[in-house]
């Protein structure tokens, strides 16, 4: 039997805590922290908070189609932060904290899309949802202190 993974993208604010919810996912076999987004090759985490590279603190996660759908994910993506607040999850503010969907094909896009524009037609949220869905472009993973940092320190999920 061939195990067929798929990759999804996604920015909800600090990458950190983000991360971590995914990585508990049944189905979710890898997740990534870094940058995404932006018009600078190889940012780091110093470029990427002073705003200058236009790119989005994102998780890349790995999973497994037959256990967990891309709609699951999305469904997460949409509980686990804020998608009302532009560039902005709880205390922290910038571009690089923005609600970004980054889909890595049209099937992606087309299942963002929809799962948006949902959420606004239930009226989820009292604001206007401001998560952008665009292609994905390069993944810059972040510096090695960043990946898995709150299961390495033992900590639970940060909340905003």
């Amino acid at each position: 039997m061939v195990n067929i993974m798929a990759i999804a993208t996604f920015a909800a604010g600090c990458f950190w805590g983000v991360e971590l919810t995914f990585s508990e996912l049944e189905g979710v076999k890898a997740t990534a922290v870094g940058y995404m987004g932006g018009a600078t090759d190889h940012p780091d985490y110093a470029s990427v908070c002073s705003g200058a590279t236009g790119h989005a603190e994102a998780v890349w996660i790995d999973f497994d189609p037959q256990k967990i759908s891309y709609e699951q994910l999305l469904a997460v993506f949409w509980q686990c932060h804020n998608p009302t607040t532009l560039n902005r999850q709880g205390p922290d503010v910038g571009t690089q904290y923005r609600s970004a969907i980054f889909y890595q094909d049209e099937v992606q896009a087309e299942l963002a899309r929809q799962s948006k524009a949902a959420l606004e037609a239930c009226g989820a949220y009292s604001s206007p949802i401001v998560t952008t869905i665009e292609p994905a472009g390069q993944f810059w993973p972040a510096e090695e202190y960043h990946q898995q940092y709150l299961k390495k320190r033992g900590q639970g999920h940060c909340s905003i």
